[in-house]
């Protein structure tokens, strides 16, 4: 069981790689632009630069620690409000016809690539609809992710050559990031739920 958890939690993060990767830099920078002053100062701790590079670097960083799935919840989180609202009442467990119906609407508002970070974000966050996004990941016409490449997997880490203090570093900021990620998280039901009282 914990396998195949184990195997589910790194296809859907290798989605969402793939579908940073293929975001353009404009599709990026407008998602950056919209952005609010809360959502600028959430991503400067995941960023060193708050630019298409600085995410594409923020994100290969941050496919481990949690880092990625929190980018990808702050600049698309005007999409997922926007997409809650859209799909309303369906809005926790959508069919494949109600997303399709949604989904034009939310690129033409947001863009192809920030809409498929989205979804890839809500596969990676495990939301009841999953399989029917990942679907759409891969065979919509206009929301199909580029097949994937080959990925060159990096060497895994020694950890018992870290010293006690670069180990408590790395404790600290996993913490700072959980907590990061539940105040994300926290936004997001907050929205769906302001969505639903509409």
């Amino acid at each position: 069981m914990a396998v195949n958890q184990m195997k589910n939690r790194m296809q859907s993060l290798g989605l969402l790689d793939r579908a940073f990767k293929a975001a353009s830099d404009d599709e990026l920078q407008t998602a950056l632009d919209a952005l609010g002053d809360d959502h600028r100062e959430g991503l400067e701790s995941f960023l060193d630069e708050i630019s298409p590079d600085g995410v594409r670097a923020g994100v290969k960083s941050g496919r481990i620690d949690g880092g990625m799935e929190a980018i990808a919840a702050i600049i698309t989180d005007a999409a997922l409000a926007d997409c809650i609202e859209q799909l309303g009442d369906n809005a926790d467990n959508p069919s494949t016809d109600q997303l399709r119906e949604v989904m034009p609407g939310i690129v033409e508002r947001h863009n192809v690539g920030i809409s498929r970070i989205m979804l890839a974000g809500t596969v990676a966050g495990e939301a009841p609809a999953s399989a029917i996004i990942r679907d759409l990941l891969k065979t919509d016409e206009t929301l199909a992710l580029p097949k994937a490449e080959a990925v060159e997997i990096a060497p895994l880490i020694d950890t018992s050559k870290r010293s006690a203090d670069e180990q408590a570093e790395v404790r600290a900021k996993r913490k700072a990031l959980k907590k990061e990620k539940q105040a994300a998280e926290r936004l997001r039901r907050e929205q769906s739920a302001a969505a639903r009282r509409k």
